[in-house]
């Protein structure tokens, strides 16, 4: 398989976790940190459309910033999905990680059975 695109924060466990994985299964990866190089409502928008989910998904709702902000009733009022692009791309820890961007695919979040599968192509 080609190198994918491994967008973290280093300090989450769940990224470490992620990252430890994509070593023991042999996958060649790009890492990116989500803070110091924000992913762009652009690339969010193709990463959107690729991954096939709901915008909500990308959003890393058990966060400090999620709760301060009170982004769950904002997205609740009904924003655009442009908007709520806009939204993540402001602030890098607003975005659910890890995320792994593959020529035709993206995984957001952490799970081993769906990153097998799409990884072990």
């Amino acid at each position: 398989m080609a190198d994918v695109l491994f967008v973290e924060y280093p300090k989450c466990t769940t990224c470490k976790k992620a990252k430890k994985w994509l070593d023991e299964h042999g996958v060649s990866y790009t890492g990116r940190h989500i803070v110091e190089d924000n992913p762009t409502a652009d690339e969010l928008a193709v990463w959107h459309e690729r991954s096939g989910l709901p915008v909500r998904r990308f959003f890393n709702t058990s966060g400090m910033l999620y709760r301060e902000r009170n982004i769950k009733a904002v997205l609740d009022a009904g924003i655009s999905d442009k908007e709520a692009l806009e939204l993540l791309a402001g602030n890098g820890m607003l975005v659910k990680r890890p995320i792994v961007v593959g020529p035709d695919f993206v995984l957001v979040g952490f799970r081993e059975d769906a990153w097998a599968e799409a990884l072990a192509r």
